[in-house]
């Protein structure tokens, strides 16, 4: 899998929370409101939140009246979770591409494109694996990717952000596989640019989605286009937000 994989280092960062943490917290409070009124699970009803971070959405979900589990790769980020932990609310260190709980829950949710990160077309498949097999039958999947026309359309190439006193100079590029996002840092120990990560996300298509969700037996119920569920436009659309049931 790859010990030197630019996540694994990147995601336990304190420069990685210190530069989204400014993410637009009523946002995405008002998007989870949304999809959860669309979605209408019952109280109560098993949630799994794939690549969960600190939990802030998985807290959200807990507040709501669901029995909540989330599941991330940061060691440092599951632990500033478990802060957080109640009887409806748990979180563990684990990898989403290796199996989790087994016909489990009602909902799993990967919110803000917390996918296609992995090298290979297993990796990704496998994580797919995962999230079908910890899913009931009937079960909902709801996964919140890119949209890549758009995002090619709207590439800002470089800007940089002061937080704290710490410089992050932010280079994006992309190919025809990917998209780049490279991340410099200068602050008190290092008054050159040094470089902390380049982010890597697959360029996956609704088509491809559809291959690889229907490969795990999940069928596509609906495609939503943004955090206020608009329709989903190829090439208008900032998001993709991707429902798919689990048949059989």
């Amino acid at each position: 899998m790859g010990a030197n994989a630019w996540y694994k280092d990147w995601f336990n960062s304190p420069y990685y929370h210190l530069l989204y943490n400014n993410r637009d917290e009523d946002e995405a409070q008002a998007f989870l409101e949304r999809l959860i009124a669309y979605l209408q699970p019952k109280k109560g009803a098993k949630m799994l939140d794939v690549a969960c971070g600190k939990g802030r959405h998985s807290k959200a979900l807990a507040d709501m009246g669901f029995d909540v589990t989330g599941i991330d790769l940061s060691a440092s980020s599951i632990a500033a979770a478990k802060l957080d932990e109640t009887e409806h609310l748990h979180f563990y260190e684990h990898d989403m591409r290796l199996p989790f709980w087994i016909n489990y829950f009602d909902f799993a949710f990967n919110f803000f494109t917390s996918f296609g990160y992995f090298k290979t077309e297993r990796e990704h498949n496998n994580a797919l694996r995962t999230i079908a097999q910890s899913l009931r039958a009937e079960g909902l999947f709801v996964i919140d990717y890119l949209n890549v026309h758009y995002t090619e359309d709207h590439l800002q190439k470089s800007f940089t952000k002061i937080i704290d006193g710490i410089t992050f100079h932010v280079s994006k590029w992309h190919d025809e596989h990917q998209f780049f996002k490279q991340i410099q840092v200068t602050d008190a120990t290092n008054l050159s640019p040094k470089h902390i990560s380049t982010e890597k996300v697959a360029k996956f298509s609704l088509g491809d989605f559809t291959d690889m969700l229907a490969y795990q037996q999940m069928q596509i119920q609906h495609v939503f286009g943004d955090y206020q569920l608009g329709s989903y436009d190829v090439k208008k659309s900032p998001r993709m937000i991707i429902v798919a049931k689990k048949i059989g």
